[in-house]
């Protein structure tokens, strides 16, 4: 029979492992952002306070860290819909979205190549993460027009490629500006004939 304190003392580790992978991943997602895929594995290691060998134990390869960071990333800014759907009227929280979403890809830069050479390999990813961000899309846009803030026939996967376009402006130096910019001319389509669509 395992006694309570014996529970707790096999629990404790897993613990432990669960929050190192976590910051092991956070921390990945920023050197990646600030360096690109080819920042040190022991600046990863020393940013979420843990040993080159925890980091390892988790990730035996980069692909499989950057892998998890990119996955991560992506809830976030998913999760991110529903927080702000929450927080703020509809058409506001649309393009509050949007501009995350700008902001998401320009981090991006750094992982891009690692991520294509790993696409062949495991297009689930990939898969996954686009349908993830197509429901994030499809609810703020729902929202939206049932607020009457936005047109009805819009789709997400449409948003979402037009969203692609903007993404472009990252490469120039002054990209947030840029992307604020056409977002805002993006809404504006997006508005137009809301009221006509918003009526029964």
């Amino acid at each position: 029979m395992v006694e309570k304190g014996d529970t707790e003392a096999v629990r404790s580790p897993r613990s432990d492992a669960m929050r190192n992978r976590a910051r092991l991943v956070a921390a990945a997602g920023e050197a990646f952002a600030e360096r690109g895929v080819d920042a040190s594995l022991e600046d990863v290691a020393r940013r979420a306070g843990v040993g080159i060998g925890t980091l390892y134990r988790h990730f035996p390869t980069r692909d499989a860290l950057v892998e998890a960071a990119y996955r991560r990333e992506v809830e976030v800014l998913c999760t991110s819909a529903d927080e702000l759907l929450a927080a703020l009227p509809p058409e506001e929280a649309l393009a509050q979205w949007m501009q995350r979403f700008v902001g998401y890809v320009a981090t991006k830069r750094g992982m891009a190549t690692a991520l294509k050479s790993m696409m062949a390999a495991d297009s689930a990813l990939f898969d996954d993460c686009r349908a993830q961000m197509n429901d994030s899309a499809a609810r703020l846009l729902e929202a939206a027009a049932e607020a009457g803030g936005v047109r009805a026939d819009v789709d997400a996967r449409d948003l979402l490629r037009a969203m692609g376009g903007i993404c472009l402006a990252t490469d120039e130096a002054d990209w947030p500006d840029q992307s604020r910019r056409l977002v805002a001319l993006l809404l504006d389509g997006l508005r137009y004939g809301a009221e006509v669509a918003a009526t029964p």
